[in-house]
């Protein structure tokens, strides 16, 4: 990850940190599936759904779920509408937002212990 934005976009490197997001933000929204299912959740109505129903079984927090909704939307902006991408959203995403993401998987990972001790 370059330290600035003028080293981002340079072409070279701004594609090389574009990929590894648009597969993080995936195995996440993939992760939210997976829990909603296993866990019995009920059907969502759209793709969004999972990260509340989440939320409201208090495997993440709404906060939580609020952020990877902002995730998804500029995955499916990296994957299919390319023309519409602002370099400096995807920046400061790879400089603040892959918390947002490892915290996530500290609540998916705590959830089952918290569940047996409860």
């Amino acid at each position: 990850m370059p330290g600035s934005f003028e080293g981002y976009v340079r072409p070279p490197v701004r594609r090389a940190c574009e990929r590894p997001l648009q597969i993080v933000v995936e195995a996440a929204v993939d992760t939210c599936a997976l829990m909603v299912a296993g866990l019995r959740l009920g059907l969502p109505a759209e793709e969004d759904d999972l990260f509340s129903k989440l939320a409201d079984a208090g495997v993440s927090t709404a906060d939580m779920a609020e952020r990877l909704r902002e995730m998804k939307g500029l995955r499916n902006l990296l994957a299919h509408d390319y023309p519409r991408v602002d370099d400096r959203i995807v920046f400061e995403t790879l400089r603040s937002g892959l918390g947002d993401l490892e915290a996530f998987m500290e609540q998916v990972a705590r959830y089952p212990r918290e569940r047996a001790s409860g």
